[in-house]
């Protein structure tokens, strides 16, 4: 494998509406990214993912772009970002924006134009079709519910198509004058200083044309995106050309966000000349997924975590890098969502940090994750923002649940959870603003505050300032980048462990349950290089395991 430069980086997602205020208007901004970027460089973060911040009427909380080359005012000026550019830079820090071209905003002077005239040049740009009485060119449900088909605005015999809101409407990637628009804007932005991006539900650029209905999966008669995504092919002659015309060029880091590659292309994504130089495993964050919706979802164990890891590092090998997280701002915190309530404690939290951040591949930090904000407690749906929570709420009504059950059902997986805002002390509104932030604070951020903990030298902050401490360790880094990735134990229950092998062999260890656990050594311990927990048993045989302990062994 080429070495890059980011393969021994450690990424940290800001989503900055709800990350820092610096002008007390209850929404976060640039300048409160510039402001905090001691704290990243501190923690041991090298790239900052910032969630999309361009100018947005907010539909999906600014994955709906109305003009890809300004910043929405909320959020500052291009200045700003031109001021944060230049002080990551002075840091050796780097900074992704988001990409998101599968749609835009129907505010967006393309879509506008589209609407004027629909048969003109930007018609072209948008999937427009004939309205035929009653019956859509597809029954294809969008991924926030109904039909992917809306009429067209002043046009009632004509319809677009948009696989998430209806102000998202899709951009044609099969007119080879949208794919140009799209690459002007990426080299201005890595011309500007920008050191790459994290790229938005990229997958369903590519529609499997013509359209066609499939077998309907819920009482709407429609059918899940995942269909015709299965059946969908060609999508890499674009994502080819996008490298070689953008990414490539100047030598940018790339992470896709995809879902439904197929096993014969994972080199084609994310091998040696991939399409991306990452992906993100989702493996995890998507099991027990229903078709019927959120609440016939499956609850994820210990064990089918480590399954879904293990499955994972095995599929990629050496074809390339995941990258991994256990949330983002499209998820439920990673606590609450991996840990049983009953057992979520600084050790479980910490256990979690070890497994996740010791697999092979590039270790992703969201917000608030380094200090353990946990899921917001919600009783009414008039609480949730989340417009994908809300239309999964009403699946569950219409499913026979009741309000209360329903809102039982759907609030531990709303995107809500990760999007209160940045708990940075116990200071009112846990001192992200002065004024009431636009989603309400945790609760709980007089207990779980980063001032708190970088005072704790046991807390979990500190403890993961120790785990990027270990990524970047002379003696042991490349190990921890580079090294094979092996399971051990796998059929021990509860019990997650596998090795990592380079320069070194390091035995990762973790007791995924309140019993302790005895595991036998395959060798000789040469050094603990961390451990969550106070204390350590262990003989030169085996090693016992307290309650969600967790163990990083130098192996002879």
């Amino acid at each position: 494998m080429t070495r890059k430069w980011w393969h021994d980086k450690v990424v940290y997602q800001i989503y900055p509406k709800s990350f820092y205020d610096t002008n007390q208007d209850g929404i976060g901004d640039i300048p409160g990214i510039t402001a905090k970027l001691d704290y990243l460089k501190d923690l041991g973060v090298d790239i900052l993912w910032i969630s999309p911040c361009y100018p947005s009427p907010f539909a999906d909380q600014g994955y709906d772009i109305s003009d890809y080359y300004q910043i929405h005012p909320a959020f500052g000026t291009l200045e700003d970002m031109d001021r944060l550019l230049a002080a990551a830079k002075s840091r050796d820090m780097y900074i992704l924006l988001d990409l998101v071209v599968n749609h835009c905003s129907d505010e967006h002077p393309w879509f506008e134009k589209a609407c004027q005239d629909p048969d003109g040049e930007y018609g072209n740009f948008f999937y427009i079709e004939d309205r035929q009485d009653e019956k859509l060119p597809c029954n294809w449900r969008s991924y926030f519910g109904g039909p992917v088909w809306e009429p067209l605005p002043g046009h009632p015999d004509k319809q677009y198509l948009h696989v998430f809101h209806k102000k998202q409407p899709d951009l044609n990637w099969e007119n080879p004058k949208v794919r140009e628009e799209i690459y002007k804007n990426i080299n201005w932005w890595l011309d500007r200083g920008l050191n790459g991006f994290r790229i938005d539900a990229i997958i369903n650029i590519k529609k499997c044309l013509p359209y066609r209905d499939y077998p309907a999966d819920q009482e709407d008669g429609l059918s899940s995106m995942d269909n015709m995504l299965e059946e969908a092919s060609g999508i890499g002659e674009f994502l080819g050309e996008m490298r070689d015309r953008t990414f490539k060029p100047h030598n940018a880091f790339s992470v896709g966000e995809v879902f439904h590659e197929k096993p014969e292309e994972l080199e084609d994504f994310i091998g040696e000349n991939g399409y991306f130089s990452s992906m993100f495993d989702f493996s995890a964050s998507t099991f027990g997924d229903s078709p019927k919706g959120w609440y016939d979802r499956t609850p994820i164990t210990p064990e089918d975590y480590k399954n879904c890891c293990f499955q994972a590092q095995e599929r990629i090998g050496d074809k390339g890098f995941l990258s991994n997280l256990i949330e983002n701002h499209d998820l439920p915190r990673g606590v609450s969502y991996y840990i049983p309530r009953e057992e979520l404690t600084l050790e479980s939290k910490k256990l979690l940090a070890v497994m996740y951040f010791m697999l092979r591949g590039l270790p992703f930090i969201y917000q608030g994750q380094e200090i353990g904000m946990e899921n917001i407690e919600v009783r009414s749906i008039d609480q949730v923002d989340d417009i994908s929570a809300v239309n999964q709420y009403h699946t569950a009504l219409n499913a026979g649940y009741s309000p209360e059950e329903a809102i039982g059902a759907v609030s531990p997986y709303s995107r809500d959870n990760a999007r209160t805002p940045m708990q940075w002390n116990a200071s009112p509104y846990a001192g992200f603003s002065t004024a009431r932030p636009w989603l309400d604070v945790n609760p709980n951020y007089t207990e779980i505050n980063a001032a708190a903990q970088e005072q704790d030298e046991n807390s979990l902050l500190r403890f993961y300032k120790k785990l990027t401490a270990l990524r970047k360790d002379p003696e042991y880094g490349n190990t921890v980048v580079y090294g094979e990735f092996i399971p051990y134990l796998r059929e021990q229950r509860n019990l997650m462990g596998y090795y990592r092998k380079y320069e070194h062999t390091l035995l990762v260890l973790g007791n995924m349950q309140t019993e302790c656990q005895n595991i036998p050594l395959p060798g000789v311990c040469k050094k603990v290089l961390l451990n969550n927990c106070h204390k350590l048993s262990m003989d030169h045989e085996k090693i016992t395991l307290e309650s969600w302990q967790a163990v990083i062994l130098l192996m002879e």
